[in-house]
């Protein structure tokens, strides 16, 4: 097996969509009433699916969290530390949550953290150079 992607259960489609898309970039190309959202992004998929849609389909009642949650975060990667704070000032101008402001923590790393509408946390992050050297 390898890892393919990841996914977020949302409530509000719509919402979801139109941060993803107009806040974070992301190429969604699908109605805001759909029930699956379906991406790659920078060669990783991305899937937003509707709770109930998907509770339909396993035939299972799901416990959600509401607000800030620190079940999992996303991790998006900028290659300078300017351009860390230039994305958070950006994102969080468009509505997004602000979560952490940038700080430069003692292992090197320029992070600031956001939250989409259902409190799911986002890392906007760099160690200051390119990500295919970051290693």
């Amino acid at each position: 097996m390898r890892l393919d992607g990841f996914g977020l259960f949302v409530d509000d489609m719509g919402k979801m969509i139109r941060f993803y898309r107009d806040v974070l970039g992301f190429e969604i190309k699908e109605a805001e009433d759909t029930s699956n959202v379906y991406l790659v992004k920078d060669g990783t998929l991305f899937l937003l699916y509707g709770r109930k849609d998907f509770e339909n389909m396993t035939s299972h009642k799901y416990e959600y969290v509401k607000g800030l949650n620190g079940h999992s975060e996303i991790a998006l990667y900028v290659d300078t530390f300017d351009e860390v704070d230039a994305a958070f000032h950006d994102v969080v101008s468009k509505g997004a949550t602000p979560v952490l402001e940038p700080t430069t923590e003692p292992w090197g790393q320029r992070t600031c953290y956001i939250a989409d509408p259902e409190g799911n946390l986002i890392e906007i992050g760099s160690f200051g150079r390119p990500f295919e050297s970051r290693a």
